[in-house]
């Protein structure tokens, strides 16, 4: 019963983050019959579209860089953040309480640090994206304002994330009280902290 997370679910398309926890919620994600741009639609407000369609539209400021630079530098700063990211979530002890609140508290320090480190290095991005050329100064609006838009809505899901860790956290250790109350089990007892661990750092690296 431990290994409830390692079970399949008929999800083989989309992001690594969606197929992930359909997995841990041990169930199957039916096709959308939306396109992305259509289900993009209903979280972008008219007053987004606007300001989308004068990003789209717009001249951009400034004159574009003639050094024309390769965007070696961005890779490798991109790189180092996430780096140092994974790192962090990789090193972090696991905690071994049975009662999941030490584990949420690690959660959201762990979307904090995300937030802390992305958030500023995306506007640096769009900075030296917009210096590059005219096509790319436009690329660099666009993507500001779709951050802006979609803001609310991605802090909304990502705030879920640890509610439905939670229920994981539950059904792993109710299975393994189960194995426990049977006769000649032979389970390895705390073992789903264990698969729980793994899971959540699993969880962690797909958001990153």
């Amino acid at each position: 019963m431990v290994q409830v997370s390692q079970s399949a679910t008929g999800v083989t398309g989309g992001p690594a983050l969606v197929r992930l926890l359909a997995r841990l919620a041990d169930t199957e994600l039916p096709e959308s019959r939306q396109g992305f741009a259509d289900r993009l639609s209903h979280w972008v407000r008219w007053t987004d579209a606007i300001s989308l369609s004068a990003a789209l539209d717009g001249a951009p400021a400034g004159a574009p860089s003639a050094a024309r630079p390769s965007g070696i530098a961005e890779e490798r700063e991109c790189a180092r953040v996430r780096t140092a990211l994974a790192q962090t979530i990789a090193t972090t002890p696991m905690e071994t309480s049975t009662d999941f609140a030490p584990h949420r508290r690690r959660y959201l320090a762990s979307q904090q640090a995300m937030e802390t480190r992305i958030g500023p290095l995306r506007e640096r991005l769009r900075t030296r994206l917009a210096a590059r050329s005219p096509a790319l100064a436009r690329l660099a609006a666009v993507d500001a304002v779709m951050a802006q838009s979609l803001a609310v809505h991605e802090q909304r899901l990502l705030a879920t994330l640890p509610g439905m860790l939670e229920k994981h956290f539950i059904r792993l250790r109710r299975a393994e009280a189960e194995a426990q109350d049977a006769p000649d089990n032979g389970a390895e007892a705390g073992r789903w902290l264990k698969v729980f661990g793994k899971d959540m750092q699993a969880l962690m690296l797909a958001e990153l």
